[in-house]
Parts: structure tokens; sequence; C-alpha cells
């Protein structure tokens, strides 16, 4: 069941969401060779409850699986959820996504970003760019009486144009009271096809790009998502309300 959010559930989910932005701000500046995932899910951890804020992805639980990190950092061909540790050091050249979550004043806000360690290919740069410009495609269709299928086809289209394959096993979804929520947000789609966006409808879209094949499968950790052919994967996500006048991005600084 979709949950609608009054305007004031909004401003306290901007809230949320805003911290969000903040963090993965300070660690996108933290991000260089020869610091580990560890080092940058602390970092998370510190500022989000400086903030008054508590991480949303720590203690998570699915299918009797417990996500043991605040913070999800996944490296090149690694999709989402990688689990950070001690022992994965960053290196020149890496492609990193970051994706993070908190829960404040009862609501939850998320949003990831890919970034480049130090310098990177072309085809690399040229990945994270069309990663991003989907997300700001599928954005541009977040507004009352457009459908959910406007924004994954958004995404679609943005992807296929530049010659990229798009994961498929993850969605977007909505996003409030709980972290995912109704309704589900593909990545792929038809337009003009599925719900009805209304106003006080909260949406995080993620869409989540390969420079190969769209293949992906698990590892031996039950939560780090990899690409089959070990090609380069990027991840970018906003938080984004309904409402009347245009998408509302509650994640964005």
């Amino acid at each position: 069941m979709i949950q609608l959010k009054a305007p004031e559930e909004i401003e306290i989910m901007r809230k949320a969401s805003v911290i969000v932005a903040e963090v993965l701000a300070e660690l996108r500046a933290m991000v260089r060779p020869g610091v580990t995932t560890e080092d940058l899910d602390r970092m998370a951890e510190e500022l989000t409850r400086k903030k008054g804020a508590v991480p949303a992805f720590k203690g998570y639980e699915v299918a009797n699986r417990v996500f043991p990190a605040s913070l999800c950092v996944s490296i090149n061909d690694e999709v989402v959820h990688g689990i950070p540790s001690a022992y994965r050091v960053l290196r020149e050249g890496d492609i990193v996504g970051l994706d993070f979550g908190v829960r404040y004043q009862g609501f939850y806000g998320d949003a990831a970003i890919t970034v480049p360690v130090g310098k990177v290919s072309a085809a690399a740069t040229e990945l994270m760019k069309t990663t991003r410009d989907a997300l700001q495609a599928a954005i541009e269709e977040v507004r009352p009486g457009r459908r959910i299928g406007d924004v994954s086809a958004a995404i679609q289209a943005t992807a296929e144009r530049n010659k990229f394959a798009i994961v498929r096993e993850f969605v977007g979804h909505g996003i409030g009271r709980r972290l995912h929520e109704d309704p589900q947000v593909p990545n792929f789609g038809q337009a003009d096809r599925g719900i009805r966006l209304r106003e006080g409808i909260v949406l995080a879209i993620e869409p989540m790009l390969t420079a190969g094949g769209p293949e992906v499968r698990v590892k031996e950790d039950g939560w780090t998502a990899v690409t089959s052919d070990g090609s380069l994967s990027a991840h970018f996500e906003h938080s984004v309300a309904v409402v009347q006048g245009g998408p509302y991005v509650l994640s964005l600084l």
C-alpha cells in the first residue's frame, strides 16, 4: 500500500535527506587512494549521530541476514550493498559507490553517489555521467499525473542511448516511515504504465548501470552484488517527493 505524506511529513523527510546529503558530501571529500572502506563507514556513522539521526542500514534485516555497517560501499564491479572492511583499500583508478540512509524524527532519507578515486578512465567517467544523467531524467518525470513507467522509461532511454546496460534485479522504492515502501520503481519500463503519481508520494529513485552486461550475482557474504562479467557499475540515488510545481528533490543540498 502506498503511503501519502502530508506536507509537514515531507519537510521532516527533507531534513533527514539533507543529513544524508551532508554526510555523502563529507565522504566524497575523504575518498582518495589509501583510505579503507571501514574509514568511510566509521565517519558516516559519527557524522550522522552528531546530527541527531541514526544510520538506517546498520542492523537492517532481509531474510534473516543483518547488514553489519552504516554505509554501503561498492567498488568497481560491485553494484550495491558492499560491506565496509578494514582490509578493503581504495586505489587510484577505482570508482566507488556510496549508498547511505538515515532515520530522523521517525522518517527516512536515502541517497547514493558514485565517485572516482583519483584519476579514472574515460570509460568510467562516461559511465558515472550517464548514470547521473539517467537519475536526472527520471526526476523530471516526478510530477502529479505522471506514471511510474514514465520514471522508469526515462532511465532506460538514457542508459540505452549511451550504450550502457541496466541492472534489473534491483529497483528504487517508496520511502517514508519505513526505508522501503511501495511502490517499486524499476529502472526500465514503458512510459504511461504503472501507478499514477499523486501529491504526497515520495520515491527513492536509484539507477544502476553497467559498462558490460546487465546480469549480477551476490557474493558469499549474502549482500554484495557484483556484475557477472566483472564490468564496472555505477549507482546514483535521490529521494524525491511528488508535489505541485515540479519534483522536490529532498536529498539535494
